[in-house]
């Protein structure tokens, strides 16, 4: 859940100034992406740092220090709805608006923005090249959430949906890696920032895998795809969101109106609407081979440093950092279990400033555990493979469900020794105990 509020006070004067982000920074001493994080409520500067913007922007020191502190006005969720061709997010969308105004959220939805540029006459075939095009879409993109962030932090509501029909990461589909590197690189951003911006993505699966008779690209001006081109465009869509910490996949295994009731679940798993039940089934595992996790295009690796703080009894929370290449997010949990597949959970972003002081809370029984998650999508299921420094012989794969009795399909490459899903000693806080030693 974001801070836009103080973000976009942040937003707003750099822009009555006259600035890019670039320019602030530079006159700062910080980098753009510090403004940036700024900006969308994942970071808030230091006091020193304060100073200097308030010369910078003209605004009174204590003005800064009153709004920093104030925080945000209501809780803000912002979500991805997306997948391939035909696959119902029309009718999903309003499914979304009606559940959750009746659960007393208001709700926002931000149109799909290739749609609004093809149909404009904005597209990949009229601009000069595709990373032309592109580029169009996703700053359109991340302006239009930008709006709907400022707007939403000015509404008198106490809990805010805001939800995308499809979000920044889908243009990776459509782009191959350098051209999507070279577009990062102008935005400023890294892949992690972009992906994990939102809180939640749901992914729906296309038609036409799995219920190819209701296929249809007849009513929408940007869908040419066959068949055969819409499975593969949503396995490519899948592999683009691969990574991000809360991605459901929603398949055609039952008919439309199941699937819509399946999505409205998790997203209400996700907001804890009326309470966030989580299971999970985990399993011991022979040490994965690494180069054919890395060769997978529906497979993501992110590095993890989690940390478990001093708790009542009955409780567990921890903070973690999660990302890759230098980019990380923050987050705090609190889990209390209710059975030995069941549990309650509940998450929030954490600011680095956050984070850090969270752990000077740290339980000095529990070592912090590093570990490499490698997170893998296949037949529709979203597995994330642990692998752990003091481990060479095996590894932990972890899925979560939302019925108990879900099966299972695992990838033949990995070779499942058994199941520790009720096994203590293969829970993180144990392993953070005895340092991965299982007697």
């Amino acid at each position: 859940m974001n801070d836009f509020t103080f973000g976009n006070y942040l937003y707003e004067k750099r822009k009555q100034a006259g600035l890019t982000q670039r320019q602030a920074a530079a006159m700062l001493g910080v980098s753009d992406k510090a403004v940036s994080k700024w900006e969308n409520g994942r970071a808030k500067p230091t006091t020193e740092m304060l100073r200097k913007l308030s010369v910078l922007y003209k605004t009174p020191i204590e003005q800064l220090l009153q709004l920093q502190e104030e925080g945000p006005r209501a809780k803000i969720t912002k979500i991805v709805l997306t997948g391939g061709p035909s696959a119902g997010k029309t009718t999903a969308l309003s499914w979304i608006r009606n559940e959750f105004t009746k659960l007393g959220y208001t709700v926002l939805i931000v149109a799909e923005t290739a749609t609004e540029l093809i149909s404009s006459g904005v597209a990949p075939w009229t601009c000069r090249s595709n990373l032309d095009y592109q580029r169009s879409q996703m700053t359109l993109q991340l302006d239009k959430e930008r709006v709907y962030e400022r707007a939403a932090a000015t509404m008198p509501a106490d809990k805010i949906l805001i939800v995308c029909d499809r979000g920044a990461m889908d243009n990776k589909a459509y782009m191959d890696e350098l051209d999507f590197a070279c577009l990062l690189e102008e935005l400023g951003m890294t892949e992690v920032q972009l992906r994990d911006e939102y809180d939640g993505v749901f992914h729906l699966v296309t038609a036409a895998k799995g219920a190819e008779e209701f296929y249809t690209t007849a009513g929408h001006a940007a869908r040419t795809e066959s068949v055969a081109q819409a499975a593969a465009l949503d396995d490519k869509l899948i592999a683009a969101w691969t990574g991000h910490p809360h991605l459901r996949v929603i398949d055609n295994s039952a008919d439309f109106e199941h699937k819509l009731r399946r999505l409205i679940a998790e997203i209400r798993a996700l907001l804890g609407e009326p309470e966030p039940m989580e299971i999970e089934r985990k399993f011991l595992i022979e040490y994965p081979d690494l180069d054919w996790l890395e060769q997978l295009p529906n497979c993501r690796k992110v590095d993890i440093i989690q940390t478990y703080l001093l708790a009542l009894p009955g409780e567990e929370v921890r903070v973690r950092q999660r990302g890759e290449n230098g980019s990380y997010i923050y987050y705090k949990t609190r889990k209390r279990r209710v059975s030995e597949t069941a549990r309650v959970e509940l998450e929030e972003r954490l600011t680095q400033s956050e984070y850090l002081k969270l752990l000077m809370d740290a339980d000095p029984e529990k070592r912090p555990i590093r570990k490499t998650r490698w997170c893998l999508t296949y037949e529709n299921q979203y597995f994330e493979i642990d692998v752990y420094p003091f481990w060479n012989d095996r590894a932990i794969v972890e899925i979560e469900l939302r019925e108990e009795n879900t099966p299972i399909r695992f990838p033949k490459q990995l070779k499942v020794i058994r199941e520790v899903t009720s096994d203590e000693r293969y829970q993180n806080a144990s392993l953070a105990k005895t340092g991965g030693e299982i007697q």
